[in-house]
Formats: C-alpha cells, structure tokens, sequence
C-alpha cells in the first residue's frame, strides 16, 4: 500500500534579491521569473550548444539538476538515485553500468573530470548554480573532444553592483528537507559569493537516505583593468544509502523495495569532495588576453557493498592556460585561441570483506582485508582554434586537440609475492574538428561540424579478470558529423534549433560483469549513431499581466551495432543497448500578473533495449511535474515568496534508470530496474535582503 505523501508548505528556491546601483545592473532575483535564458559566449565556438538557465531551472524541483538536463534534446540522465547518475550524450555513456564516463566536465572552467574519465553531478548543488553549457559531441575542442561532449558548470554570483543575502527553505515529501544560504557581493572590484546549502530526505524507497552538506565560496578581485585573480572552493560531503536495482518481479510487486542484500547489509557510500582553484586572467593587449588556472580536488569514499567493503581516496591537481585574441584576416578580425591543460590524480582503493551476516541484523561491518592498490592516472590535452570570417556570411573555425593519456597500476597488496602491478601508456591521439557557419539573415543560420572524439577505458576496463593490466585495450574512437540550423520567426518571439548527425565509433568498449563486484573490459566493435534533435520555442505576450511560453523539445535516435561479434555471438544490426529510440519533453511556461508563475512540464521516454540481442525492452514512460510560485518585492530591500510544486502527478510506475545486459548471481532473478518515485511534493519559503 503506497503511502500519502505529505504535503508540506514550504520552502524552496531564492535567488539572490538585490538593488541595482546603477542603469545596467540586472537582479538575479528578475532571473527566478522572467523566461528569457541567461545568455554566454558559446564555449564550442560557432557551432551552437545548449544552455541552461534559470529559465529551464524554474520548471523543476530544487533537489537535483537531472530533469533540467533531461530537458535538452539529445541528453539523457539515467538516475537510480541521487548518488547514483548516469549523464548519456547522443548515446555516449550509455553501456556504463554506474556512474558517468566518456564526457568531460568544467567547474567554472576547471576540469572536475577525474582521472579514468568518471564525472559525478551529485557533487554539485543546483542552488549554487548560474547556468550550464552543453556541448554535445567532441565538436567542442578547447574542452577535450570526448565523444559524448563536454558540460560546464557555472557558479552564481552578483549581477550588477549590489550586496544581497538570500535563504531558500524547501521541504516536501519522503521527509525532504532543503536549505540554501547565500550571500553575494560585488562593488565593481571585488566579489564574493558564500553559500551553504544542506538537504536531507528518507527517500521513497527502501535504505535510501540522503543527507549532504556543501559549502561554496567564489571570490575574485579585479586588480586594475588589465588583471584579475580569483578563488574558488567548493565541498561537498553527503551520505547516501542505495537501495539498487531490481528484477523485473520485485519491480512489479513492490518498486519502493530495496535489494535484499543491500537492505540487509544497510549498504550505503560517504562521499568527502573538495574542490579548490585558483585562476589569474591578464590582458596584454586589446587583441590578446590570457586566463591560467591552477587546481587541487580531493575525494574520500567509503562504499558498503553487500560483497565488499571498498575505500578510495583520490588526489587530483592539475592546471589550465588559455590564451585568446584576435588578427586582421581579409579586412575582417578573426578569432583564435589556444593552450593546454595538465591533470595528474592518484588513486588509492582498499576493500574488506563485508561480515554483515554474521552483525546481528546491524548492516554492514568490516571484515578482512581482500585488496590494497594505487594508481596513478595522468591526462593532458593541448588546444587550438582558429576561426576565419570570409565574409559577412560565412565563416569557418578550425580546431585541433592533442591527447596523452597514462595509467600506472599498483597492486599493493600481491607486491612481495604476485607483481600484477603494470602500466598503460595510450599514444598520443590528434583530434581535429572543422565548423562552418552560413548565416542567411539575422534570424537564420546554418551551421556544420566534422570532428574526431576519442574515450578512454575506465580503470575497471583496463584490468584483465585476473586483475592485471590489460595491453590490448585500446581507446575508443569516433568521428561525428553534423548539420543544423537555428531560425527565428514572428519578431524572433518563435524559436527552432534544429540538428542531425551521424556519429561513427571504433573500438567500441564493452564491459562485462564477471561477477557481482567484477568488471572487465574489451573493444568489440563499431558502432553507428545517428539522430535528429529539434527545440522549438514560443514567448507570446497575451496582455500585460499574461505571458505564455511553451516549449517542445524531441530527440529521435537510430543507434546501432554495426560490427559486434561477442562470445560467438552476432550482434551486428542490432539496436544499441541503453538508448531510447524516442524522447519527448513539452511543457508551458506561465507569467501572470507579474509575480506569479505557473510552469507544466512532461518528459516522454520511449523503450530501451536491455540487452545486445534486443530481446528484452524497458517500458516507455510518461511523467508529468508542475511548478508555481509567487514572488515580490514588498520594500526597497525585502523580498519574499512562495512556491508549490508535484513530481510526476498522475503517479506513473516508471523504471527512471535501467541497467543493460545484467546477469542473475547464485539463481537469482537479473536486476534491471532503478524505479522512478511516486507522486511527490515539495514546497518553498523564500527569502532576500538586499543592503
């Protein structure tokens, strides 16, 4: 019997409340209701990507980004749990069992990605954040040229001169309890922004607790008109308990259970995450400027797992230098860019055996020692871009990135007796990129792309069963091409981005599940992804008191094997594991009389095929969120409101993440199934003082 989710009003999201000082300040609390998108430079050059704002933020609970990427055509987020996130680009990442591999992610143009390629979101509060740039495809060469793109997270911070201090309460159901404090400074020289942020939830299933703090500071001081140095450190330390997957049985008979094994063992992960940078831009000229950034991240994680006890701790550091300007080409100024980028991270995992049968009903507990190793992990990539304006019409952007990447694997514990211990040294891989723009008026351009992406193996993809180095793994291949167009009508009140592509992929990497805890790697062939992405958008100003916005964003996917041969078998042909063929989100966007708003939303998931030989097929879905809200100004400096929202209003059982190719351990039924939470509310206080 499903429980009544309580509905309790009230607390959410503030964006900072503040006065403008002079003409062109903008409020960031303008930014909560207005439907315009904050606008950037876009980081993949001429070719468009995607940017989230507060205009997509607005359409979803506070708790976690996942449904603001997913609505991005193209990006899909598989997630499990809020420790437990899959991010896939036009199918990249998508044969990864656990957490999000084959793309690279920026903190404020810091790379956050880790050694082995691993990005993880839920170290990041989506209250601290301005927006978030996507880059799908390798297309975006100053941001490593993965296959699945990049994502770059940018950290909020005063707009105009002003001193504002803001506190935003959400609570809801599942015991959700959710609190933002912020304060944000800026004189015109220096500025600051401090934030703390907690949240706590039992969950909707079985052992799924989620506590996290987190603390943010983003401080920079502008010197004098040609320099600037900036601070950034951002913690974040949560605990989470995982419920894991399902078979297709339990899912069916009761989705708010937990795995036997893990609700007995009371699995669960701790994570300790620190991020500190540190970044100096200097203009030389009025046509070169330099921006270098130094880094430090640390990772502390204990994991609970019904067959093991796993610790990690991962030291990271690393620089990034760009230099950009501009030179006279053909009467016109053309734009370039380049550098490089340095990461170095050491990674350090102990596992214990897990006695948690033998604790008397109390979980986990400690056992023997089965595993002690060490890895040292390095990546550099080198950059440049150089983008020519033949005309007034037409321009082309050449881009090259250069990778070198090293693994050196230390078996700790098997050092005095079996050496397993080895290294894997990828060559150097040159990835080049052409974009080409035709822009027929103002309202109407036509863009292209040719470039090469590459992926590299994931720690657990390198090692033999035997838990060796494997020499014969190789890196991931793949070359992409694409053609879209973004076109405004009706005084650009009316929006259409439009693209399709065709990704080749080589050396495709296959990871297969030896056992519960064992994961290998091979490359198994070639695959082919092919897509068509259409956004399209409407700002309709019925009166002065009403504005409506609706949006419809479509993702239509033809990805498949098109050489897979594995164990004997032939799966050449067949669909790609992991990939919906459809999705759809749609929605409305609502301003009434000001200070009121009222946003609807859907997000269509069609099947996904579960394993190679396409025989077995998740269910599609359709779920439903709404958002409303009320928020005023009632003095020169307070500010206050009120927001109500429903996730998945009609209560669909849904699986929201799917495992691919599972086995069944000891009999046992395979485990396909992350479900989706039921009916939900939440609901928000907000608060802002500005000085």
């Amino acid at each position: 019997m499903k429980r009544l989710p309580l509905i309790i009003f009230f607390f959410s999201v503030l964006t900072q409340a503040q006065t403008p000082k002079d003409k062109d300040s903008i409020t960031q609390l303008d930014e909560v209701i207005l439907l315009d998108a904050l606008k950037k430079k876009n980081a993949a050059g001429i070719v468009p990507s995607e940017v989230i704002s507060a205009k997509v933020f607005q359409n979803y609970s506070p708790v976690s980004m996942v449904n603001s990427l997913n609505q991005i055509p193209g990006v899909y987020v598989f997630s499990g749990a809020l420790n437990t996130n899959r991010i896939t680009m036009r199918g990249i990442g998508a044969r990864t069992l656990f957490g999000t591999d084959k793309l690279r992610m920026y903190y404020n143009d810091i790379p956050v990605t880790d050694g082995s390629g691993f990005s993880s979101i839920e170290a990041f509060d989506l209250e601290n954040l301005s927006q978030i740039e996507v880059i799908k495809g390798p297309k975006g060469t100053t941001y490593g040229a993965n296959l699945g793109g990049a994502l770059i997270l940018n950290p909020k911070e005063a707009l105009g001169r002003s001193t504002n201090f803001s506190n935003n309460l959400t609570a809801g159901s599942f015991g959700l309890l959710k609190n933002n404090l912020s304060f944000n400074h800026f004189d015109g020289k220096f500025r600051l922004g401090l934030q703390y942020g907690h949240m706590e939830t039992d969950g909707y299933r079985q052992n799924s607790n989620f506590e996290r703090d987190g603390f943010l500071l983003n401080a920079s001081y502008q010197i004098n008109a040609k320099d600037n140095i900036s601070l950034l450190i951002n913690h974040i330390d949560f605990t989470a308990q995982i419920p894991s997957s399902l078979g297709a049985t339990a899912f069916a008979e009761d989705p708010q259970q937990a795995t036997f094994t893990w609700r007995a063992s009371q699995g669960f992960e701790a994570n300790n995450y620190t991020l500190l940078g540190v970044n100096y831009s200097h203009r030389f000229t009025d046509k070169l400027e330099n921006s270098t950034s130094i880094f430090y991240t640390y990772l502390d994680k204990d994991e609970a797992r019904p067959f093991g006890i796993l610790d990690e701790i991962t030291k990271g550091f690393g620089f990034r230098t760009r230099f950009s300007g501009t030179f006279d080409f053909l009467e016109k100024q053309a734009d370039f860019s380049f550098g490089a980028e340095l990461f170095k991270d050491e990674y350090d995992w102990d596992e214990f055996r897990n006695l948690w049968e033998d604790n008397d009903g109390n979980g986990s507990l400690k056992g023997e020692q089965f595993a002690r190793n060490k890895e040292f992990r390095s990546q550099w990539n080198a950059f440049g871009t150089l983008l020519f304006p033949f005309s007034d019409r037409f321009s082309a952007q050449l881009g090259l990135n250069l990778n070198k990447t090293d693994y050196d694997y230390r078996d700790l514990l098997n050092s005095g007796t079996e050496n397993r211990s080895a290294e894997r040294n990828f060559k150097a891989i040159l990835l080049p990129s052409l974009n080409l723009e035709y822009v027929f008026s103002e309202d109407h351009q036509l863009y292209a792309n040719v470039s090469r992406g590459f992926s590299n193996p994931t720690l657990e993809e390198t090692l033999t069963p035997d838990g060796v180095i494997n020499p014969d793994i190789a890196q991931e291949t793949g070359v992409n091409y694409e053609l879209g167009t973004n076109l405004y009508l009706d005084q650009k009140r009316f929006q259409l981005n439009l693209s399709i592509y065709q990704m080749n992929i080589q050396n495709l990497l296959v990871g297969e599940r030896e056992s519960e805890d064992r994961l290998v790697g091979k490359n198994a062939g070639k695959t082919r992804h092919r897509g068509l992405e259409i956004a399209m958008s409407y700002n309709w100003t019925i009166s002065k008191n009403i504005q409506l916005s609706p949006f419809v964003n479509y993702t239509l996917t033809d990805h498949s094997f098109v050489e897979f041969i594995d164990e004997g078998d032939n799966f050449s042909g067949n669909p790609l594991t992991g990939v919906p063929e459809q999705r759809r989100t749609a929605g409305i966007q609502m301003r009434l009389f000001e200070h009121f708003y009222w946003n609807i939303t859907h997000q269509h998931v069609g099947e996904i095929p579960l394993t190679n030989a396409a025989d077995l097929y998740s269910d599609p879905f359709t779920v439903f969120n709404t958002r409303m809200g009320y928020l005023k100004k009632l003095s020169e400096h307070f500010t206050l409101g009120i927001d109500f929202g429903v996730n998945n209003v009609l209560d669909k059982v849904y699986a929201q993440s799917v495992l691919i190719n599972t086995q069944g351990f000891g009999g046992r039924e395979p485990r396909y199934f992350y479900p989706g939470d039921e009916r939900n509310y939440y609901g928000g206080l907000k608060i802002g003082y500005s000085f």
